[in-house]
Parts: C-alpha cells; sequence; structure tokens
C-alpha cells in the first residue's frame, strides 16, 4: 500500500479521543527468512482486540526493533497496521525516530500521509543532544514535517544515553511544537515523572509509563495511560491492576503489580533474550505464524529455548493462561493468583504442535 493507495486520512482511527490507557508495543514479526511477515498483522489487531483488550498500539519502537529494520521496511509495517487497524483499533501511534533526520523527516511524511494517528520520536543517540535547545530543535524538525498529526516525544535514557530531564523539556514546547501531544516515559525516574505531571495538568498531555513491572507506581504519580511489550500477552490482566487503582483497592493492584513483576524477573533470569521472546513465543502460538528476533542468538541457546518457555508456562499459567481469556476476568479480578491447569494444558499442547 502506497500513501496514495490508502483510503484512511490523518487521525483516522479514532478521531478526536485522547490516548490513554494501555497500547502494546508492536512486534515486528519476521519469516524464517528473515523478512517482515506482513500477512499476520490483520490477525495480530484481532488478538489484541478480541483476547487482550487493547485498541492501542505503538509500532517500529524498541520492541519492534524498529531501528534495525530498514526504512522501506518501517513504511510497510506502518502501511499496514494503519490499514488493518482501521475501524478495529483506537490509536495506531508510528515511531519515525531514526539517526538521521532527513529519514526520521522522511517517515514522519509518509505517516501523516497514510493516516497514523501519532508519531513518536526518540532523541539522536550517536551524536547527541546536549541541552534542552538542542533537543527541542530536532524535535521541531520532525514534527514540522507532519503538522496536522499528533506527536509524541518517547523518553528512554537507559538505550538513547540522552539524560535531559522530560520536566524541563515541556517548559514551553508547544510554543514550538503546537502537536505535541505527550511523552512515552521509559525510564525508572518517577522524580522527573511525577514533576511533569505536576506542573503541566492544565496541558492535558498524555503521560504514557514505558516500564511495564512499575506501572503502579507511575499511577500512583498520575500517569494515564502505558505503552509496553507485556501488554501483548498481559494486557487483560494489567487492565485487571488498573481496575482495582481506580476504585480504588490498592491491596489488590499491588498484588496484580507482585505478579507480574515476579513474571517478569522470572524471565529476566532465563537471560536477557527473553525479555524478548516470550511476546514472539506468546504471538507464535496465537497466530500460528513463525517468528525470528533481528537479535543475534549465541549458538547454544536455541537448544534449549522451548524448555524454558515450557518452563514459563508451568511457572506462570495464570499469567498466560487466564491473562488471555476473557472468561477468566471476574474470577481473576477477586483473585489474581487462581490457575487454570487445563488453559495451560492446551496453550503447551497448541504450542508443541507448531
Amino acid at each position: 500500500m502506497s500513501p496514495s493507495d490508502t483510503s484512511t486520512s490523518p487521525n483516522s482511527m479514532t478521531p478526536g479521543k485522547k490516548l490513554e490507557g494501555l497500547v502494546a508495543a508492536a512486534i515486528t514479526p519476521m519469516t524464517p527468512d528473515g523478512q517482515i511477515n506482513l500477512s499476520v498483522i490483520r490477525q495480530y489487531v484481532d488478538y489484541l482486540v478480541r483476547e487482550q483488550n487493547v485498541k492501542n498500539i505503538f509500532v517500529n519502537g524498541t520492541t519492534g526493533e524498529g531501528l534495525s529494520l530498514s526504512i522501506q521496511e518501517r513504511k510497510q509495517l506502518a502501511e499496514e497496521w494503519v490499514r488493518q487497524g482501521k475501524d478495529k483499533l483506537d490509536h495506531v501511534i508510528i515511531h519515525v525516530g531514526a539517526l538521521s533526520l532527513p529519514e526520521s523527516q522522511d517517515l514522519a511524511r509518509h505517516a501523516a500521509a497514510i493516516g497514523a494517528s501519532g508519531i513518536a520520536v526518540i532523541a539522536p543517540f550517536f551524536f547527541k543532544p546536549t541541552n534542552k535547545d538542542e533537543l527541542v530543535a530536532f524535535l521541531q524538525k520532525v514534527a514540522s514535517e507532519a503538522p496536522g498529526v499528533p506527536f509524541y516525544y518517547y523518553h528512554i535514557p537507559p538505550l538513547t544515553g540522552v539524560k535531559i530531564r522530560v520536566e524541563e523539556l515541556l517548559d514551553g514546547i508547544r510554543e514550538q511544537i503546537p502537536t505535541f501531544q505527550g511523552v512515552k516515559f521509559s525510564d525508572t525516574d518517577l522524580l522527573d515523572l511525577a514533576q511533569c505531571i505536576n506542573k503541566n495538568g492544565s496541558e492535558q498531555f498524555a503521560f504514557l509509563y514505558g516500564v511495564d513491572e512499575q506501572l503502579l507506581g507511575a499511577l500512583a504519580v498520575g500517569v494515564n495511560g502505558a505503552v509496553g511489550s507485556t501488554y501483548n500477552y498481559l494486557g487483560r490482566k494489567t487492565k485487571l491492576m488498573l481496575q482495582a487503582f481506580a476504585k480504588p483497592d490498592l491491596a489488590l493492584a499491588q498484588k496484580y503489580q507482585f505478579l507480574i513483576g515476579e513474571f517478569l524477573n522470572f524471565v529476566i533470569k532465563l537471560g536477557k533474550l527473553y525479555t524478548a521472546l516470550v511476546p514472539f513465543y506468546i504471538l507464535k502460538c496465537r497466530l500460528n505464524a513463525p517468528e525470528i528476533l533481528l537479535l543475534l542468538y549465541p549458538q547454544n541457546f536455541l537448544p534449549e529455548r522451548f524448555h524454558n518457555e515450557k518452563l514459563l508456562l508451568m511457572q506462570f499459567p495464570e499469567l498466560i493462561a487466564a491473562g488471555s481469556s476473557k472468561g477468566a476476568d471476574q474470577a481473576s479480578l477477586r483473585e489474581p493468583t487462581v490457575t487454570s491447569f487445563l488453559l495451560l494444558q492446551k496453550e503447551v499442547q497448541s504450542c508443541d504442535s507448531l
């Protein structure tokens, strides 16, 4: 689909609707020969909406390995997500950040032309901006190429090394970037986050937290949404935590956060690659699609991979099975540690058959 072929128009997902709640960070499905697999995006959208009740997607970000893809691949993925998300998703946010300013501007123009709901940009991270003015100047040059499209700053200092505080960045930002709508805040500095929210309450910015295992803490300081990879397969479970927090039932919300944290801690102990592989594995089972990561595997990794994935499912069935089961929502809301052995068996068997 070229920009001229699409019938969508800018902001055509849900015009005027504020970006809030859960946003799944899209995985880039790949074929065994390393090509992007556009054919499963429609199923992916349906899976998110029907099984996870997640209607917002963040495309070509860190989880999707956007900066490891070619510009053409990024455009193809953006087009397919917009096409398949029409009338199903509320927001399709396209990450258009790149080290090259002209490439980032090109991606921004493309996202606007195909009808993306919004664009997001990380700070350039090789020749880094050293102060707020330099960073805002870069962001403004990208945002100006998509003047009718909501713009979000993607703050992820652990990967970019750009540690300019967002509190400072936001001061007067709409004077230079009129389309600025908010921040994807992927850092553990809750002081900076809290100051952003406290000082900009009248601006109606979207503050979307990007550290899944600490979402409850971010909710406490006032975020109105979250972007993360775990919402691909723990969307319903995380929404139960959001519901508990809103009641308010802090004790129940804590149980969900502790359970999700225990799961992620278990995954991290399996090895760094598993933090990326788990969502691939779950979607492989759900979509019956081959997958491959662009990340390089160590030689001894693959033989033990599926053993560890089965161990993961056996250890945390209440997250993987019940977390994607509509029928489990009410029971889980009463007791988040209830397991579903039959659902687990079915999940493991279906994965074994692939």
